[in-house]
């Protein structure tokens, strides 16, 4: 670990550096997209500096504007900032991804980005609808080479519209059909995936650091609790009694427990609250990081965890369309 402005960051494999900690934007359909520009400036204002967003999330506009009046009030500069985005899978084709990351761009208000990734390993019928389905519900998929988008991203680099690249909810295998193809130009800097003790991904943490991959982990609280994706039913990480145990102990609440496990097993991680409260909690534990650290044994007591459910994502559910 090294820094960036003096705040916590990690090196990536093209030399830029990523804040250890972001702040992440998503919200459900039913939350008003100003809340979003609220919880930036707070996120901002207590120190989070690593913003993450997507074109699917529908609210760049607003992330934007946040951004911006922070830039105004003279609480940061734009490089300062290290922002993400997402190519949706309904911009995969080659000729489709720089028009969309310029369309972000132009409701950002910003020049460039900082992390520009491909959203999900598959493609879906091109066209400005988010989830395109037949008239049988079912999401319209369609065939895209992944190697041919992971040049269009190199060219978008190259022309300067982004600083990095990197892929998000990649499994070893298509990390290696990038890895492996011929006359590829920049590696992927990152790889962001659902990542909670739930869910430590373990293995591909393994593999994407034995390649020089930095594993950035979201759905990190487990705390995403949309119906639409969760089953209402399902266990809550938050209540988990080891991480009750481990928090009282360092003092500390349960959410802090959970960051901190990823941060002490080099992962970036995203921290996404809309509550003022919850968002200065969470940049807390960037600075008591370097102070204090959980020992080796508590964090053994997470291991019987793994593996209790997938916790979150509409990435499950797209992907048993494919099968």
């Amino acid at each position: 670990m090294t820094d960036l402005k003096q705040s916590y960051s990690v090196r990536l494999n093209d030399g830029h550096f990523m804040p250890v900690l972001g702040f992440g934007t998503y919200a459900p359909d039913h939350t008003p997209k100003s809340q979003a520009a609220e919880a930036t400036k707070v996120a901002i204002d207590v120190g989070f500096r690593h913003i993450d967003s997507a074109y699917l999330y529908q609210n760049e506009e607003e992330v934007g504007q946040a951004i911006w009046e922070k830039i105004a009030d003279g609480t940061v500069k734009r490089e300062d900032i290290f922002y993400t985005t997402k190519l949706w899978a309904t911009f995969l084709r080659p000729e489709l991804v720089r028009p969309a990351l310029e369309s972000s761009l132009k409701k950002l208000g910003l020049d460039y980005v900082d992390l520009f990734i491909i959203h999900v390993p598959f493609a879906m019928k091109a066209g400005e609808e988010l989830l395109p389905k037949n008239a049988s519900g079912e999401i319209i998929l369609e065939t895209v080479d992944l190697c041919d988008t992971w040049e269009a991203l190199e060219k978008c680099k190259d022309a300067g519209l982004t600083k990095s690249i990197g892929v998000s909810n990649f499994n070893h295998k298509l990390l290696e059909l990038i890895l492996n193809k011929p006359g590829l130009k920049y590696k992927p800097t990152c790889n962001q995936v659902e990542c909670h003790p739930y869910l430590n991904q373990s293995k591909l943490l393994e593999f994407c650091k034995s390649k020089d991959i930095v594993l950035v982990a979201y759905s990190a609280l487990g705390s995403q609790r949309d119906p639409q994706w969760v089953d209402p039913d399902s266990p809550y990480l938050l209540e988990e009694p080891v991480l009750k145990s481990i928090a009282k102990k360092h003092s500390c609440s349960p959410g802090q427990v959970a960051l901190r496990y990823q941060l002490q097993r080099g992962v970036v991680v995203l921290a996404k609250s809309f509550s003022q409260k919850r968002i200065k909690e969470n940049f807390q534990v960037q600075v008591e990081q370097s102070h204090s650290r959980v020992s080796h044994g508590h964090w053994s007591g997470l291991s019987p965890l793994h593996g209790k459910m997938q916790h979150v994502s509409f990435i499950p559910v797209l992907l048993s369309t494919m099968c």
